[in-house]
């Protein structure tokens, strides 16, 4: 059975004739606002915590290869500038 809003109005006015209206409004907060199959267990969250990991992992991995690449180029271009400066004291 599909909860509608109907549904749950006519919940909220039973419940308010019973247990008044500060406890109904109460319970109704602690209801979902979709039916029990719309709400995610503790295996849906922990399945995209595992899929948020993984991806954090890859990105990690490809920006250490990246810093890596950066890190090597500069310091190839270092000692290729002090390789050209070398040179050009030792021609004056």
């Amino acid at each position: 059975m599909a909860i509608t809003e109907d549904n749950r109005r006519r919940l909220y006015q039973r419940l308010e004739e019973v247990l008044g209206a500060e406890q109904a409004a109460t319970l109704m907060e602690h209801l979902p606002p979709v039916g029990w199959a719309d709400v995610a267990t503790k295996r849906d969250l922990d399945a995209v915590r595992a899929s948020i990991d993984h991806l954090a992992d890859k990105l990690r991995a490809e920006w250490r290869h990246e810093l890596l690449t950066q890190t090597f180029a500069v310091l190839a271009a270092n000692a290729t500038l002090a390789g050209i400066a070398f040179a050009a004291a030792r021609l004056t």
